[in-house]
């Protein structure tokens, strides 16, 4: 008809598909310790290729904050090397050249006023010349101790709470983002929680948990509550007992100064671990608003207490010389840096019950070690045996339980394992496994942990950061295993390249069970 004006609309795009990205809105993020090792292998090469996937807004700015005596362009050509070694995305130059017109550089120690007065004096240049519009994220890559001199110091340089709105009368935001360990005890998260608070209010802060960040401890989510197949059996009438394991084959040489005194269960069982079981228990939430999974998550570690008596249900152990990977590595005690008397830990592992009306009874087992017999993570959910066998027994004696695992790390995927009769003229039954792989279902590779973290951080999404009374509810639940082995001797020894100490063995023995061997 003539006169008619047809709305154009985009062939290719259907308005159902979400997978549209959210980019991040003008923005600037400061890196504190920006010379150090995590900021080289992930946060540097995070926002590159967050930059590379059109994530990033064009005006973002990138501050580091250090002792060295660098110029903007020195700074510059250190991201650029440990992107190109680092990055998980081709390297292309348009790409770098844009994002290094946003590099800057700022030189002082935690101490200084005069160097914190030339941030703010930076960043209020960014607004300007790059349009970052008073929105900035300080990220703490430094020990805890020096928290409250940076938190104090951008307090007082009027750094952590915009004044004024914008000419739209929008206000600018300033998120600040921590990474562990939360504390060292329940008394000192508290202490630390507060001290951030007072500076950033809670809603602003960001305390960054890498695990949380992976793509297969997300689609663990998407596992439980978007297929039908699971929810009848994830409960005490269907599981016998969880495995949550987190192993690594490296041994602690040269990382004496962070690890000698803090130990296994402080360094992951407080935060990675105890937030997967978090994840595995918890109930449905109402919806994937960020408010909503932090409550069902607060709900799951509420509930959630040690077995007794700990001699019995929890194991300790240190490595010591043994054979890794056809090379000869030394004990614990031998390694550089650390006291020939040390009592750290290096495995830890730990029987949780969680007293709510789906799991009650069903024990969850937490164990993390270094110079294990391969570097792994996964969540294993291992079912009760068929009530009745209707064969006989030779049959089934290579029959173990079914079990769904949840690889999290290195080859992310899922599998499911049970029982099929094996080819042949008589009845026998054995284990087999039916394996899901993210590398080879989808044409797409999953972004880095921190990619995904640290734009969350700039869209100002906290779904997948804990909160306050997270962080204190897992020291509740930790802190009487540490003061319980703090009265005991000396961890157990163990062989590197082995699974642990035999107490560990024995943990699980004492109730039928054994340890999964990943």
């Amino acid at each position: 008809m003539a006169g008619t004006v047809h709305e154009w609309t985009n062939p290719l795009r259907d308005e159902r598909d979400k997978r549209v990205p959210r980019i991040a809105g003008p923005c600037s993020m400061v890196i504190f310790g920006v010379t150090g090792d995590l900021s080289r292998k992930k946060l540097m090469p995070a926002i590159y290729d967050l930059a590379n996937r059109g994530l990033l807004p064009p005006g973002f700015a990138l501050v580091g904050f250090a002792r060295r005596d660098y110029a903007d362009e020195d700074f510059a050509q250190v991201v650029l090397e440990a992107v190109k070694a680092h990055a998980r995305t081709p390297f292309r130059q348009e790409v770098w050249d844009h994002l290094a017109e946003g590099i800057r550089f700022v030189q002082g120690t935690f101490e200084e006023d005069a160097a914190f007065a030339q941030l703010a004096d930076t960043l209020a240049t960014l607004d300007k010349d790059r349009g970052t519009g008073g929105n900035h994220a300080f990220y703490l890559s430094i020990p805890p101790n020096m928290f409250p001199v940076v938190l104090d110091k951008l307090s007082a340089h009027d750094l952590a709470q915009p004044q004024q709105t914008d000419a739209e009368g929008r206000r600018p935001w300033r998120r600040v983002v921590i990474e562990k360990p939360f504390g060292h005890d329940l008394e000192s998260a508290v202490e630390l929680n507060a001290l951030v608070n007072r500076v950033f209010p809670e809603e602003t802060v960001f305390r960054i948990d890498h695990y949380l960040g992976k793509e297969t401890v997300q689609n663990l989510l998407a596992l439980r509550f978007a297929n039908q197949l699971f929810d009848p059996i994830w409960n005490a009438n269907y599981v016998d007992h969880v495995q949550i394991t987190m192993a690594e084959d490296i041994g602690l040489g040269g990382r004496a100064g962070y690890y000698d005194g803090i130990g296994a269960a402080r360094d992951v069982i407080q935060n990675h671990l105890l937030q997967l079981l978090a994840l595995t228990a918890m109930e449905e939430p109402i919806s994937f608003q960020p408010r909503q999974l932090q409550t069902e998550k607060i709900k799951v570690l509420s509930a959630t207490k040690l077995v007794e008596p700990l001699d019995a249900t929890t194991a300790r152990g240190q490595y010591a010389e043994g054979w890794q990977g056809g090379e000869h590595v030394v004990g614990l005690l031998d390694e550089e840096g650390f006291d020939p008397e040390s009592r750290t830990e290096t495995y830890a592992a730990i029987t949780l019950e969680v007293d709510t009306r789906r799991w009650a009874g069903v024990p969850f087992y937490l164990r993390t070690g270094k110079r294990l017999g391969r570097r792994v993570t996964e969540i294993a959910v291992i079912f009760k045996r068929a009530p009745h066998l209707p064969f006989d027994q030779t049959m089934t004696e290579e029959l173990g339980q079914n079990a769904l695992v949840i690889r999290v790390q290195p080859d992310e995927g899922i599998t499911m394992r049970f029982g099929s009769k094996v080819p042949g003229s008589s009845m026998e039954v054995r284990d087999v496994n039916m394996d899901f792989s993210y590398g080879s279902a989808f044409t797409e590779s999953s972004p880095e942990a921190y990619e995904r973290l640290i734009l969350d951080v700039l869209l100002g999404e906290p779904s997948l950061f804990p909160v306050n009374a997270e962080v204190e509810l897992s020291w509740r639940i930790l802190d009487p295993v540490i003061e319980h082995w703090a009265a005991e001797g000396r961890p157990q020894p163990y062989e590197s390249g082995t699974w642990g100490p035999e107490s560990a063995d024995e943990m699980l023995a004492r109730t039928g069970r054994e340890w999964r061997r990943p």
